[in-house]
């Protein structure tokens, strides 16, 4: 392991030589992850993408991608766009990307189940901003929303998240 990589402790998430406290899934930590499982899959993920809310905020970083009104991203196992960022109109089940709420105010993408989705996998693990301390995720890693810009501002495409099995 590396300073440079995102690292799933007890504590919450090191990174840089700084931890920061997160939440995860209502389903733990799960080695076996299945969709809809709200679980956190145990593995070594790579931040594929950096979404953000350009009518909300300054792009976070350089190489940041704006979420438009349209983007949304496909929880529809059975459908070919499986675990991608689509566009409406799409009728398979899928999560708005824009919300009313600051929840994905910034995304950090992973190769969780990615770029090739399996079906019942598990759709996007994401980093995302957290509802409130401790208040668990659907699988996501969440936090605080200045915690989660600082660790924006300097991962790359790339970057290691490591989690661990409890």
């Amino acid at each position: 392991m590396s300073p440079d990589d995102l690292v799933l402790t007890p504590r919450g998430v090191r990174f840089m030589g700084r931890y920061f406290p997160c939440s995860i899934g209502k389903g733990g930590i799960r080695r076996d992850k299945r969709e809809g499982d709200g679980a956190t899959p145990v593995g070594v993920h790579h931040i594929t993408g950096l979404l953000y809310r350009a009518d909300r905020l300054a792009q976070p970083a350089p190489w940041a991608i704006a979420i438009g009104k349209d983007d949304l991203w496909s929880d529809a196992s059975e459908d070919l766009d499986y675990n991608q960022m689509v566009r409406a109109p799409y009728a398979p089940s899928h999560e708005k990307l824009r919300r009313a709420d600051p929840l994905y105010d910034v995304i950090l993408l992973t190769d969780w189940n990615w770029p090739q989705a399996q079906a019942n996998k598990g759709s996007a693990i994401f980093l995302h901003q957290w509802r409130r301390p401790g208040y668990p995720t659907e699988g996501c890693i969440a936090f605080q929303r200045k915690h989660l810009h600082w660790i924006a501002a300097r991962a790359v495409p790339g970057t290691r998240v490591i989690v661990k099995p409890d």
